[in-house]
């Protein structure tokens, strides 16, 4: 329990409320829409809730839930890295901006670190090429990675 919310694993039932959950973040990129090439419609876009049901049924979704037991967030850092490192994995890996506070510099301090280009597997460069295919500038955004067994 932290601040009055637990985290536990997804149920079938929380996919319906992520995406609103996923837009109501993106909202926090009004601010740096401009500097970052975000468009409205690009933080209007989400997940579908088929895309959250996937992630819940392969058991890779977390939600942070109030003391009702109401999804208000999903997928918490440290819940994600220690589950990670339950299952035996060796890295925990992901996609951000490198200059929102709230992204690259919170993950650092969280034990993240900026791969480089070599590092990157086929499956980070085709995230990455979604990712541009999508709108989002690359040039303004990191993979990072969490090592499991250091």
């Amino acid at each position: 329990m932290n601040a009055g919310y637990t985290i536990r694993r997804a149920t079938p039932r929380d996919a319906a409320s992520l995406p609103r959950i996923e837009r109501a973040a993106a909202r926090l990129f009004l601010e740096y829409a401009d500097a970052l090439g975000l468009t409205s419609e690009m933080l209007e876009r989400t997940n579908s809730i088929q895309d959250f049901a996937r992630a819940e049924q392969a058991g890779l979704l977390w939600v942070a839930v109030t003391r009702e037991d109401t999804a208000v967030g999903f997928a918490p850092l440290r819940r994600v890295c220690e589950s990670a490192q339950a299952a035996g994995r060796d890295r925990v890996t992901l996609s951000t901006f490198r200059d929102v506070p709230w992204n690259a510099p919170f993950y650092a301090r969280h034990g993240f670190r900026v791969l480089s280009l070599a590092e990157m597997t086929p499956g980070l460069i085709r995230l990455r090429e979604n990712e541009q295919g999508r709108g989002l500038r690359t040039d303004l955004r990191v993979v990072m990675r969490f090592d499991c067994r250091d």
